[in-house]
């Protein structure tokens, strides 16, 4: 069986699976997801909710280092059609972020339009950059 490409596992836990978002046209927009399928926080194995705040804080030192963010957003909604199953958006904030696209105006960075997405090259350079940064 082939490996994934990097852009669809950037890290990969015994708990977590780590990709760039197909849909982002901002570059380093990381998901986290649960290596078994579950649909809320509560359904994680204690062992897997103690490794996401050390995944989350190696990736977010990562994002800094690769795409030289000023902070890091992490969000969870898990309830867009098709996408109800638990993941978390691990977003890279820049110093020069538009403030029409700050906080939750950040998905405005996601899109349906898919001549907008970075190409899967990008994804798969940032990925393995970001891999790099948080061994």
């Amino acid at each position: 069986m082939a490996s994934p490409p990097p852009r669809e596992d950037v890290i990969h836990t015994e708990h977590w699976r780590v990709a760039h978002a197909f849909n982002s046209t901002l570059p380093g927009w990381l998901v986290l997801l649960p290596t078994r399928h579950v649909t809320a926080f509560t359904e994680l194995t204690p062992e897997a909710a103690d490794e996401l705040g050390g995944l989350v804080r190696r990736l977010s030192g990562a994002l800094e280092r690769v795409t030289g963010c000023v902070k890091t957003y992490l969000m969870q909604f898990s309830e867009a059609e098709g996408f109800s199953h638990l993941h978390l958006h691990l977003v890279p904030r820049l110093e020069k972020h538009p403030a029409d696209a700050r906080g939750p105006l950040v998905f405005s960075y996601l899109s349906e339009d898919q001549a907008r997405w970075l190409p899967e090259a990008e994804r798969d350079a940032i990925a393995v950059a970001i891999r790099e940064a948080s061994a």
